[in-house]
């Protein structure tokens, strides 16, 4: 049962590198009602080579050269931006969050701004290194999970589970990741820290590469709570990740998807980011509670909607009620039709008019 999922209104750098925009899109955030709006904090010489390409999607949302490096350095906002996202997100009253791609970054968000929780973008899950640094600031952690194997996912948070765990002296290595992950599996401590985000990382992503059943497979394995970060077009994917049991759910938004940027195709605008706000929150009462009744809203429609046993035609007194005198008619008061079988062939106490509820 989904009590309240945290929705995160992925910014990212949908901003263009303007602090304008990225006020803006606070904005939009908060009035859409996200628990959080989330950016990407990165220095861009510290994330890819000058000979990185941009990927398909990339190159379809900008133009310029095809190198990656100049396409984000173009969106690299400065630390003092940053503070000053931090707090209009704190004016705006919605929480500020931001994903680091390099170890500079993770510092600053982590020692400077004093963010929450941290998240771990699809592409770090095979960076060791990041991994755990990450996990060394004890902070709960958001690990998305794109383009990863069950095993993948495994190693990394054996070296998560190293990071939060191991006592002082003892040297990383596979072999400690390895026990620190059986140990935290065998003891479920893992689960006060990490969430798992399933996603597909294609931009937009294709309906037929979602497999959100994926989910299940990944709480099963790994016992952790398990969230989703969407790049399909529209909201009906998260929707149904959301009644799936999604208990965080990552969705990109722009102030206009026409922008030139590498995401603004794969982004909500912000009346869409309004409508998934709002259904997620009326999905969330709709999963309700494990347990069948007659709530408190149908009791009244009970004596409307079901039946009583009726006379089907005028019954004397001391006859014996058959099949062809007794049918069930609304409204329910009187004797159940489940009683049927207990009333035919016994006697009538009084006379009955067509219609008239029967006793027994």
């Amino acid at each position: 049962m989904n009590v309240n999922t945290m929705i995160i209104a992925e910014a990212g750098v949908n901003h263009n590198g303007s602090l304008l925009l990225a006020k803006r899109l606070i904005d939009e955030a908060a009035n859409a009602g996200a628990d959080a709006v989330k950016f990407q904090t990165f220095k861009s010489e510290k994330v890819v080579t000058k000979i990185g390409k941009k990927a398909n999607y990339q190159i379809d949302g900008t133009s310029g050269t095809d190198s990656q490096l100049e396409m984000i350095r173009e969106l690299e906002l400065s630390d003092k931006s940053f503070h000053k996202l931090a707090d209009h997100a704190n004016n705006a009253g919605i929480e500020f969050l931001s994903t680091p791609f390099d170890e500079e970054s993770a510092y600053f968000l982590n020692n400077k701004i004093g963010v929450r929780l941290n998240k771990i973008p699809s592409g770090e899950i095979t960076n060791g290194p990041f991994l755990l640094m990450m996990a060394r600031f004890d902070r709960p952690i958001i690990l998305s999970t794109g383009m990863s194997t069950l095993g993948e996912i495994e190693h990394a948070l054996g070296i998560i589970a190293f990071g939060l765990e191991a006592k002082p002296g003892i040297a990383p290595s596979s072999h400690a990741f390895g026990k620190a992950f059986d140990a935290a599996m065998k003891y479920g401590w893992l689960k006060d820290k990490v969430t798992l985000l399933h996603c597909t990382t294609e931009y937009p992503a294709p309906f037929n590469d979602v497999h959100l059943q994926a989910m299940k497979l990944m709480s099963q394995e790994f016992g952790l709570p398990i969230g989703y970060s969407d790049h399909t077009s529209g909201i009906s994917i998260p929707l149904a990740a959301v009644a799936l049991g999604a208990v965080v759910l990552e969705k990109h938004f722009t102030l206009d998807r026409t922008l030139e940027g590498p995401d603004h195709r794969a982004s909500l605008e912000p009346s869409e980011l309004c409508e998934m706000v709002s259904s997620i929150r009326a999905i969330e009462k709709g999963l309700g509670l494990p347990k069948k009744i007659c709530t408190t809203s149908e009791q009244k429609n009970l004596s409307i909607a079901r039946r009583s046993l009726v006379a089907a035609r005028p019954i004397n007194k001391g006859e014996l009620f058959t099949e062809e005198a007794v049918t069930a008619k609304r409204p329910a008061g009187n004797i159940s039709p489940m009683k049927y079988w207990d009333l035919i062939g016994t006697p009538a106490k009084r006379d009955y008019v067509i219609d008239e509820p029967l006793d027994l």
